[in-house]
C-alpha cells in the first residue's frame, strides 16, 4: 500500500494534531499550507498511513521542515547550511513563539517544495539539504 497523507486539525483545528483530519495530495498540499499560514495557523502537522509525521512551522518567510519516523525519534529536518542568521516569529500550535537559526530553516518556497516531494516519494528532494538528527 502507498503511503498517503493527511493535514491533522484541517477541519478547524489547530494543526496540533487534535480534530479533524483531510487526505492531501502532493499537487494540493501547497496551497494548503499556503492558505493555512495566510490565515494565521503558522504550525501543521501532516500525518502518514504508515505512522510518521511531517511537522512544518513557519513565520511567513521561513519554515521548519521536519520528518519524524515515529513517537521519541529525534527525526531529520530540512536545512539551510551557508544561512547566517537567526530568524523568529515561528509561532507553534500551543501559542509559544520560537526562533531557529536559518540554517535550520528554509525559505517557505523550498518549504513546500519539500513537503510536496516528501508526499510524492516518501523522501525528500535529492537536491534539498537535509540534517538527520538521530
Amino acid at each position: 500500500m502507498a503511503e498517503s497523507w493527511s493535514l491533522a486539525g484541517d477541519s478547524g483545528g489547530d494543526g496540533g494534531g487534535d480534530g479533524d483530519a483531510r487526505a492531501v495530495a502532493a499537487d494540493a498540499v501547497a496551497e494548503a499550507l499556503r492558505g493555512r499560514t495566510a490565515g494565521g495557523k503558522l504550525g501543521s502537522l501532516l500525518e502518514s498511513s504508515c505512522g510518521r509525521s511531517l511537522y512544518v512551522v513557519s513565520n511567513t518567510e521561513r519554515a521548519m521542515v521536519m520528518l519524524i519516523d515515529h513517537p521519541g525519534d529525534p527525526g531529520e529536518h530540512a536545512a539551510d547550511p551557508g544561512a547566517q542568521e537567526w530568524s523568529d516569529g515561528f509561532e507553534l500550535s500551543n501559542g509559544q513563539a520560537d526562533e531557529y537559526p536559518d540554517a535550520d530553516t528554509v525559505p517557505l518556497d523550498e518549504a513546500l517544495r519539500i513537503v510536496r516531494h516528501i508526499l510524492a516519494t516518501g523522501r525528500p528532494p535529492a537536491d534539498a539539504a537535509w540534517v538527520v538528527d538521530r
